[in-house]
This record gives structure tokens, C-alpha cells and sequence, in this order.
């Protein structure tokens, strides 16, 4: 059975609704900087030229996981829908556990090696 089309529409507006709560990232718990876009001065490799201010993706951006994702029976609706930062969301990516997301703490610091 084929998954229903995704509607661009409806995806902006759930997105819009889940930023207006501004809500902490849901696998990190970590705040989410809603303005972040880019890395300044990051280009990819199709990158136009020196016009460009930075066109790869800030990994602490703005991100809508999908908590059930959708190739493992997921829905595409607002309810399966959560804040997270693109670092996060990728980490995760179509797991169910979550996947190697560690909620921060000052414990799980990685030691000083000299």
C-alpha cells in the first residue's frame, strides 16, 4: 500500500505550529536557536560563488522530526510531529529507540586528553 502524497502546504503550517511554542529539542532537550539557518561562510560543493553568505546547513538549526518516522509506519500528521535540532534529527534518523541521542548533561562530557 502506497503512502499518501506529502502536501508542501501542509508541511509549512506544521512546522510554523511547532515553532510558535518555541519548544526545546525533543531528543537532546536541549533550547533551539530558531534563527539559525546556515553556517556563514560554509559553502557545499554547488556552491554558486562568492556571493553566496553560506549555504550549508547549520547543524543546530530548526528541524521537524517525525517521532514514528514514516517508512517505519509513521504518519505525516501534526501529532507525530516534534522540535529538533538537524544534528539531533539526523543522529536519529529512521530508528524508533531514538538512536544514539543522548540527552546532555555536564556528566556525560567527554574528558580532556593532553
Amino acid at each position: 500500500m502506497a503512502r499518501p502524497h506529502r502536501n508542501t502546504a501542509t508541511r509549512d503550517r506544521h512546522r510554523a505550529a511547532i515553532a510558535r511554542g518555541r519548544p526545546p529539542c525533543h531528543l537532546c532537550g536541549e533550547p533551539i536557536d530558531y534563527q539559525l539557518t546556515v553556517v556563514f561562510g560554509e559553502h557545499g560543493q554547488k556552491c554558486p560563488g562568492s556571493t553566496c553568505p553560506g549555504c550549508v546547513p547549520h547543524p543546530m538549526r530548526y528541524e521537524v522530526d517525525h517521532v514514528i518516522p514514516r517508512n517505519r509506519g509513521g504518519t505525516d500528521d501534526l501529532n507525530n510531529k516534534r522540535a529538533s535540532h538537524r544534528r539531533c534529527n539526523r543522529a536519529k534518523s529512521d530508528r524508533l529507540d531514538g538512536g544514539p541521542v543522548l540527552r546532555r548533561s555536564g556528566s556525560l562530557a567527554r574528558p580532556n586528553r593532553t
